[in-house]
């Protein structure tokens, strides 16, 4: 065996090792939970270290560190920790969705929320928070986009998707889906916003992908960010992974964002309580959603 395939062996064999046995106490829990919800807005509650353990050993096997140590130093490599803090957060963000998730929502959005924007006139702003790979912010447009051809026009709109993991956002941009993601989407829309694909997939046609852009945010910079004067704020499943204290801070931040009239909508069960001065509940069932009031 050649010296070179020799150390292309002990590579392979470390970056297999690495992460294998890794073991982190609840010290050394609380500050990688605590280095991640200051960097980028995750929060791991304390159930969930095994998770953040699994996260953690596949991108130090990825990269091949030995240690927590030697992983750690990476993510403060000048050269490395941009694109690392990138994969280590893609890793730990669940990117579980689909079109049309949750019907009762959209329906809500159909029959008041659109109605009354219209009423309003001008520019209609939704915003997909948390948008992973575009399907929610997508299953907007085609709501918004079809409301308009049934009702003359009238409303001039756009949506904007967000989501701190660049590798969902760039999928979200190709607007490329496999075939299997096609039967969430009720038929009249697929004939009208869905085109076959060479490799057996469909992708969103130009018609709609022109009125939809996404863009890179953390939660934790909400008040900076230039969502503002929005009409419709979509976050839902979001909220489930931080603690109560996190979620009232983040829907406070959203609801800033709104203009007056305009809607947050929430998952179900996601909120317990909540209450804003200038926030009134919507009633809808099987809904959880808030106008702002001026």
């Amino acid at each position: 065996m050649s010296a070179l395939a020799g150390q292309a062996d002990a590579r392979s064999a470390a970056r297999q090792a690495a992460g294998r046995a890794l073991h982190i106490d609840d010290r050394q829990f609380a500050r990688w939970a605590e280095l991640l919800e200051g960097r980028a807005g995750v929060f791991i509650a304390p159930e969930r270290k095994s998770f953040l353990v699994s996260g953690l050993r596949a991108r130090m096997r990825e990269t091949g560190c030995a240690d927590l140590g030697e992983y750690y130093r990476l993510l403060q490599s000048p050269a490395r920790q941009a694109r690392e803090w990138s994969l280590l957060i893609d890793t730990l963000t669940v990117h579980e969705t689909c079109f049309f998730r949750h019907a009762s929502s959209m329906r809500l959005i159909e029959e008041q929320v659109l109605p009354a924007a219209v009423a309003r006139g001008g520019v209609f702003r939704a915003w997909s928070v948390a948008c992973s790979t575009g399907e929610e912010a997508y299953s907007l447009a085609m709501l918004i986009d079809a409301f308009c051809e049934r009702h003359g026009g009238g409303l001039n709109y756009g949506v904007t998707g967000t989501d701190i993991s660049l590798p969902a956002l760039r999928q979200a941009r190709e607007a490329r889906y496999p075939q299997r993601r096609l039967k969430d989407i009720p038929a009249v829309y697929r004939e009208r916003y869905c085109l076959p694909l060479d490799d057996g997939g469909f992708g969103i046609s130009e018609v709609l992908r022109k009125r939809v852009c996404f863009a890179q945010l953390n939660l934790r910079d909400v008040d900076a960010s230039p969502m503002k004067d929005m009409d419709l704020v979509f976050c839902q499943n979001l909220l489930i992974y931080y603690d109560r204290e996190r979620r009232l801070e983040i829907v406070n931040g959203l609801s800033e964002c709104l203009g007056p009239g305009g809607v947050l909508v929430l998952g179900p069960g996601e909120l317990l309580n909540w209450k804003h001065p200038q926030m009134e509940k919507v009633r809808y069932q099987d809904t959880l959603a808030y106008r702002r009031t001026d």
